[in-house]
């Protein structure tokens, strides 16, 4: 049922209050479809809203997808094909999976949303991207309103990216995804920031998938403000890249630059880094600000409007392009 002017503030995690014109959320594609057949003049499809601010109210139709199920497809020799619904909370299935024993998504414990919108940015964490285990993905057409299939190719994914999020912006609802889970001879991928050592602190050498899980959510508790209790989307800007030439010019002024190796001339810094050596790691503007533990977050420590995140944020990119000669770009989308 379409309900009128309801407060959004439940469905984005910044916890901002804006109304919606119209809103309706649906939870089989039967009700998706024949929401689609009216035609609605403007239309907001809404997930988990973790990966959005949102600055003013809503015009038009709100969109909330509540699709859920999780199905076993198929089981081969080491590994199982598992299609879950868009709807589903993307935390949860990874708990789903990590009961069933299937290993590939322990690394993206902890991250907010929902499994529909995971594909859109590529989601990833602690060496590991979405698109490593992707299969497929079921999307409804909003011109003819058909169910399409999207291959991993199809899906041309790139570093928080995908087809989705460039030139089929817009033009498609992910209903489900697929993944490639392993039930046996799991690949660990423990390497990448401070998971070796969490696992040491826990006393665990031989690690499970179940242990690797649980040292990314110490992690990110230790690190990231849970987003039920303050206002937040995780983090706000992409790790900058650059080319290797530039990066010399960046390490004779800063010797101690954090950097990762992309390709052969590029070089990834990590955002939060430079946000903390520009002063802003902690620092608050009445009741929103930059986290304490992690520069990368912009906090709503309750009653900040949507604008105001986006002007600090936009003070943060011209502040690290007058330091760094970086230009910082948003992970989040501003509505």
């Amino acid at each position: 049922m379409i309900q009128q002017h309801i407060s959004l503030k439940p469905y984005n995690t910044f916890g901002i209050d804006v109304s919606a014109e119209s809103f309706v959320s649906v939870q089989t594609l039967e009700d998706l479809t024949s929401i689609l057949k009216t035609k609605p003049s403007k239309l907001l499809v809404l997930g988990g809203g973790s990966n959005m601010l949102l600055t003013k109210d809503i015009q038009g139709l709100v969109l909330h997808i509540d699709l859920k199920g999780i199905e076993i497809c198929e089981k081969r020799n080491e590994t199982t094909t598992v299609k879950v619904a868009a709807g589903e909370n993307w935390h949860n299935f990874v708990l789903w999976c990590l009961n069933q024993n299937l290993g590939g998504l322990e690394n993206l414990s902890l991250i907010p949303g929902n499994v529909g919108t995971a594909p859109i940015q590529n989601i990833g964490a602690y060496g590991v991207e979405l698109k490593d285990t992707f299969v497929c993905c079921e999307a409804l057409n909003l011109e003819t309103l058909e169910l399409e299939i999207f291959s991993k190719a199809d899906c041309n994914f790139g570093y928080r990216s995908s087809v989705f999020k460039s030139e089929m912006k817009g033009q498609y609802i992910i209903t489900s995804v697929t993944f490639e889970l392993s039930h046996s001879g799991h690949k660990l991928k423990t390497s990448y920031g401070a998971i070796l050592s969490e696992l040491e602190k826990m006393e665990i050498v031989q690690p499970t998938i179940q242990d690797v899980s649980k040292a990314v959510i110490a992690i990110r508790q230790s690190k990231l403000p849970d987003p039920k209790k303050l206002g937040n989307s995780g983090s706000f800007f992409k790790n900058p890249v650059v080319t290797k030439k530039y990066f010399q010019t960046l390490l004779s002024q800063f010797p101690n630059i954090p950097h990762y190796p992309v390709t052969e001339n590029e070089i990834k810094i990590p955002a939060g880094w430079l946000i903390e050596t520009a002063g802003f790691k902690g620092k608050t503007f009445g009741n929103y600000g930059v986290h304490k533990n992690q520069a990368l977050v912009l906090v709503n420590y309750g009653g900040a409007s949507g604008q105001e995140i986006l002007d600090l944020s936009q003070l943060i990119q011209k502040t690290i392009q007058t330091i760094f000669g970086i230009t910082l770009e948003a992970e989040v989308n501003v509505l």
